[in-house]
């Protein structure tokens, strides 16, 4: 779809390829024990669905919505659980599914509260990482793309709400 406010970072045949082989790596990395994948609300959906189902083993799947973002393009450096998890995760292996690691803040958070629980493994899985932007140091074990410090939208990312449906990653252009 083209969008005169955005220009394509990455294609949606990329994402395709490379949520693939993540699928491919996290099957490998986990060959046994309860498997429980994560999915951080809302941006991380369509990348979720796509890699739950590149992932070749049993899984068990849950949501959780966790938010550092008011209606502006940068973190408002304040993290709050909007939802949390339905199942409990003690001993399981937890794979936490977001859309970007940025400043780092909301996901050294996350993996402090859910190590509270008691996980046999946490590790995380991020379509998209900013490791310039980092504030807080954070292992992303299973990256899809590095990307500059550019505000993008487009597969599940959004801008107050607009864009998640876009096929594409795409860089925001200024004044949209």
């Amino acid at each position: 779809m083209n969008n005169p406010q955005t220009s394509v970072l990455i294609s949606d045949a990329q994402i395709q390829d490379r949520v693939r082989e993540l699928g491919r790596m996290v099957t490998k990395d986990f060959p046994d024990g309860e498997l429980i994948v994560v999915g951080i609300l809302k941006g991380a959906f369509m990348f979720v669905a796509d890699l739950t189902r590149a992932i070749e083993r049993p899984l068990k799947l849950d949501f959780m919505g966790i938010s550092s973002y008011g209606r502006g393009k940068t973190s408002s450096g304040e993290v709050k659980v909007t939802k949390d998890l339905d199942m409990q995760i003690e001993g399981a292996n937890v794979l936490i599914v977001e859309d970007i690691v940025d400043t780092g803040v909301t996901l050294s958070y996350l993996v402090g509260v859910l190590n509270q629980r008691k996980p046999r493994a946490i590790r995380i899985a991020a379509l998209l990482d900013k490791p310039d932007r980092r504030l807080r140091p954070v292992h992303v074990a299973y990256c899809g793309f590095q990307i500059p410090d550019e505000f993008v939208v487009g597969y599940g990312l959004d801008f107050d709400e607009d864009y998640r449906g876009l096929k594409d990653i795409c860089i925001l252009k200024e004044g949209a």
